[in-house]
């Protein structure tokens, strides 16, 4: 299993103890680069139309358990099974 599977687990099983680096690292590897980067938020965007984005936010080194939960179910919008 390689880290990004990993994680993966992780956010589905435990959504309210996912590290805000972890997160990144997932929504890089499935969005590309964030298109706002350096303050308490990065937001990626999405290849659908309507709210074609995913905002994450660091909170004090981790991720918010809602904003996981939003990850998954983009991705999965995506047609991957996360």
């Amino acid at each position: 299993m390689d880290k990004l599977e990993k994680i993966l687990a992780q956010m589905r099983q435990e959504p309210a103890n996912v590290r805000y680096g972890d997160l990144q690292t997932v929504c890089a590897a499935y969005f590309g680069k964030p298109r706002q980067d350096g303050s308490s938020h990065a937001i990626y965007k999405t290849p659908w139309p309507g709210n074609p984005r995913v905002n994450i936010q660091n909170d004090k080194g981790k991720a918010k358990a809602y904003q996981v939960r939003q990850v998954l179910l983009a991705i999965e919008r995506l047609g991957v099974k996360p």
